[in-house]
């Protein structure tokens, strides 16, 4: 996904004072986030939309994290990796709506200039760290299913270990090419982002200075992140499909599927809402458009995750089942 510039030219130089200094060149110490703009009737029900669809979404991807954690019938790579997808939908949604809502009443719908640039680095690091797991989770049901016999030997404890800590790197190093690229961009102002939240088109828009460079490379990172995820995952839904066909049972083959249908709904929506927002070298004058897709991105999809996973998937569903019973009959 399109990166953060100048935060992480903040971390590059070394602290706090060259920071200080690019942005006193730029003469812009907040933006404004003009959100949805309508009327305020209209405001009230999204901002009562947005708000169940995040308490649904925290309280649901939380619930995954602890049934994982506390249910030994979930220590599985596939679980594992189901867990840190639902701790990285918290964080992403937690980065960007709280502010969200705020704004909707806000009179100023004001964001520090720092805080912009921070929140644009975790939305676009947690965002990319998404897609490697996703390409990760279609491994694991490759590996699980072409290979079955040595499962536990190839996903092992410490392979899943690196295969996480390996999709953060990769996440910090897809957006810091660009970004080493567009980190002297200057602000001068206007300051008015047309968001709701600090997203990377919105901002180069703001830099007072040709920015056809900085566009490009967003989007060459856009596509080497996205489409180049979705090849690898496409590569291993390949693999998968052909030996699905080959199990002679019908009963067998639907098994076998089942186990994948919940992943590829989420690579669905994930992917779909993503190519059509950053995937375009002339995203032209369609940003309303754009902050549509976006909710489905940021919130929507987030908050159907731990519906997906647990209504499709009977061991999450006995999990579900034995807590609600514990707690109820404890009453």
């Amino acid at each position: 996904r399109p990166p953060m510039n100048l935060y992480i030219y903040f971390i590059m130089s070394g602290g706090s004072v060259d920071i200080m200094d690019h942005r006193n060149k730029t003469g812009v110490t907040e933006f404004i986030l003009l959100g949805f703009q309508n009327e305020k009737g209209v405001e009230i029900l999204l901002f009562s939309a947005f708000l169940l669809m995040y308490m649904t979404s925290l309280i649901g991807n939380t619930m995954i994290i602890l049934l994982v954690c506390g249910d030994y019938r979930l220590h599985s790579p596939m679980y594992f990796f189901v867990a840190n997808l639902s701790f990285l939908e918290v964080a992403i949604t937690s980065t960007v709506v709280p502010k969200m809502l705020v704004n909707t009443f806000s009179i100023t719908k004001a964001i520090s200039f720092m805080g912009c640039l921070t929140q644009s680095f975790f939305y676009f690091l947690l965002g990319s760290t998404e897609f490697f797991i996703l390409v990760v989770m279609s491994f694991d049901r490759y590996v699980a299913i072409c290979n079955p016999l040595r499962y536990t030997t190839i996903m092992n404890k410490q392979t899943c270990v690196l295969l996480l800590l390996g999709s953060y790197l990769g996440a910090f190093l897809s957006i810091l090419a660009s970004s080493i690229l567009t980190a002297p961009l200057p602000f001068c102002g206007p300051n008015i982002i047309n968001h709701f939240f600090c997203d990377s088109g919105p901002v180069l828009k703001l830099v007072c200075a040709d920015i056809s460079l900085a566009e490009l490379a967003d989007f060459i990172s856009s596509v080497v992140l996205l489409l180049g995820s979705l090849f690898l995952t496409g590569v291993s839904y390949m693999y998968i499909i052909i030996t699905i066909l080959r199990i002679p049972s019908v009963q067998g083959r639907q098994k076998a599927f089942s186990t994948c249908m919940s992943h590829i709904t989420v690579v669905t929506l994930y992917y779909g809402s993503s190519i059509f927002i950053y995937v375009r070298p002339k995203k032209g004058d369609v940003m309303d458009v754009n902050k549509f897709a976006t909710v489905l991105n940021t919130i929507v999809t987030p908050m159907l995750n731990p519906f997906i996973y647990s209504l499709r998937n009977e061991k999450v569903k006995e999990s579900l089942r034995d807590v609600f019973n514990k707690y109820v009959g404890m009453l």
